[in-house]
């Protein structure tokens, strides 16, 4: 007879837990699960600096994954020119152009902040020419013409995050470059330069939330 009311009690006490449940709007949630909060996006940027103390300009376009938030890895292209001003066989003015792309790396501190601090680097390589000016001819595009160069890229940034979606920065970054020879025409050597720019991220930052997390 006592097994039978211990039953009874416990179903009784078994009932009454779940009715306070359900009018209760608090529940407990249990979340094991770290999930990695994947992202993509596409960059667009503009810069300004200095090329063997000339006015250089340059954009850049990127496309990259971001990790959790914190790391992002892609591709980067850079296109620049340079007004240097020097005298050519048919018009009076020469320009530095070139361009160069590769492994966009970038640690992000402070992710889940409105602003974040990030040190982009860029490891790759490309080509650079003398150009004439307001002027472009088949022999322009002559592979014999062009110096390759290989160029590293480290710099800091500041990002705001205006929504899920869009994204600012503004940053400054320095260039280091192999060697290139234009002798007799231009005594450069290398195309090093800090430089200084503003540019836009578009994509998904936060592709993947935490289903089991808790508003």
């Amino acid at each position: 007879m006592n097994q039978i009311k211990l039953v009874f009690l416990s179903l009784i006490l078994c009932a009454v837990c779940k009715i306070n449940a359900q009018e209760s709007d608090e529940y407990i949630e249990f979340n094991d699960r770290k999930n990695t909060v994947h992202g993509v996006y596409m960059g667009l940027a503009f810069h300004y600096g200095k090329i063997n103390k000339v006015d250089t300009y340059s954009t850049s376009f990127k496309v990259a994954y971001v990790a959790n938030q914190q790391f992002e890895v892609g591709f980067v292209g850079v296109g620049f020119y340079s007004d240097v001003n020097l005298p050519g066989p048919f018009i009076n003015n020469r320009d530095l152009v070139g361009a160069y792309g590769g492994l966009h790396l970038e640690p992000i501190l402070f992710s889940k902040s409105k602003v974040n601090l990030s040190f982009p680097l860029l490891v790759g390589g490309g080509g650079i020419d003398l150009l004439e000016e307001n002027l472009i001819n088949e022999d322009d595009f002559d592979d014999d013409r062009w110096k390759a160069i290989f160029v590293v890229e480290p710099g800091i940034n500041a990002l705001y995050n205006i929504s899920r979606y869009l994204q600012l920065e503004v940053g400054i970054k320095y260039r280091f470059s192999s060697k290139v020879d234009f002798r007799p025409d231009y005594s450069l050597s290398r195309i090093d330069g800090f430089s200084a720019g503003l540019g836009i991220k578009v994509g998904v930052f936060n592709m993947g939330r935490n289903r089991y997390k808790k508003n």
